[in-house]
Formats: C-alpha cells, sequence, structure tokens
C-alpha cells in the first residue's frame, strides 16, 4: 500500500505485485479535509480513512513519501502530521512502514528522479495497463509508490533477469531489472 500524505488531499492506493513485477491496481482514492476543521478533526479523519484501508486491504507494507522540506513551512508540518498518522496506524497493526523520497519514487517508475507529475502519472497508468490515468496526482503519487516499494523490496527478484532479457515489460522496470542484475554481479 502507498500513501502520499497530506492534510488537504492524501492518497491512498494498494497494489498487486506478482512475481514477475507485473503490477495491477486493487484500489485507489484519495480522502480530503477541509481547511477550515481543526488540525485535530482533520488528521481524525485521515487515521480513520487509513485504518478502514489497512483493515480492508491488509497489505503487506506501506510505503509513505519521505517528506521534505520547502518553502512552505505549514505545507510541510501538516505533511508531516499526516504521516505520522499513517505510520501510526500501520505500526498498530505491525505493518512493516517505508519512507521514500519523491526523487526515489520519480526514478523507480519513470527511470529518471527528476520527472514531472504528468510523466510518473503517465507511467502509473502503462504499469498497471489502466484505460484512463489515475486522478488526482496524489493518487497517482500513491500508487507510484506502492509500486516502488514493492520493486525496492525485491517483489519478483527471480523474474528481473527475464525482465532485463526484454519481457512484457515498461523501460521503467526493464532499467531496474538491469540495474539490479548488474548489482548481482557485483
Amino acid at each position: 500500500m502507498g500513501v502520499d500524505p497530506g492534510l488537504t488531499r492524501c492518497g491512498l492506493a494498494v497494489v498487486d505485485i506478482e512475481p514477475n513485477r507485473r503490477s495491477t491496481l486493487v484500489a485507489v482514492g484519495v480522502v480530503g479535509t477541509e481547511a477550515g476543521q481543526g488540525l485535530d478533526q482533520r488528521l481524525l479523519v485521515i487515521a480513520e480513512a487509513v485504518d478502514s484501508w489497512l483493515d480492508l486491504h491488509q497489505p503487506e507494507a506501506l510505503a509513505v513519501e519521505r517528506v521534505f522540506s520547502g518553502t512552505n513551512i505549514s505545507t510541510v508540518m501538516g505533511t508531516a502530521q499526516a504521516s505520522g498518522v499513517v505510520i501510526v496506524s500501520a505500526a498498530r497493526r505491525g505493518i512493516p512502514v517505508a519512507l521514500h523520497t519523491p526523487t526515489e519514487v520519480k526514478a523507480a517508475v519513470t527511470g529518471n528522479g527528476q520527472a514531472d507529475k504528468v510523466a510518473v502519472t503517465k507511467m502509473v497508468t502503462k504499469i498497471l495497463r489502466l484505460e484512463t490515468a489515475p486522478r488526482p496526482a496524489d493518487a497517482a503519487d500513491a500508487l507510484a509508490l506502492a509500486i516502488t516499494h514493492a520493486w525496492r523490496r525485491g517483489v519478483g527478484v527471480q523474474g528481473a533477469a527475464a525482465m532485463a532479457a526484454g519481457g512484457s515489460v515498461t523501460p521503467a522496470q526493464r532499467i531496474w531489472a538491469e540495474a539490479e542484475a548488474r548489482a548481482r554481479r557485483r
């Protein structure tokens, strides 16, 4: 499961990853809160939504976007607070949590750590074989986080060599598999 944390919009996504890294959408959504609500109520809405998703989907792991500092400190604080609520929800269930930076996620799904949101959404759509792109961007980002974490933690390592040899995969999956194969040879 991937979570793109935020107080206004928190992206939630669950994917299934096969041993050959073929990725399939299970669920995707966004939980939103109103800026006029108190912080406690906003965090409660997010916590309840995440609890519901964790109970319903029972993911093996949870990937959350790592908070990075930006120019707007209040946005960073809200994102960090939402992340904390998500992490605690997973910890209560014994679900391992991983944090990934936006650059890591972009590199994993597009092959370019500087890719824009349009490129990430396009590749997530292709990787998951979706007919329409997930919207809003928070949903696509949550899917990218889930895919990144599954690929990074070694789901489908046995299929990496087959992928590198030219199986039915996206360019990002092929680059990833080739890099893993090179690393194992060293």
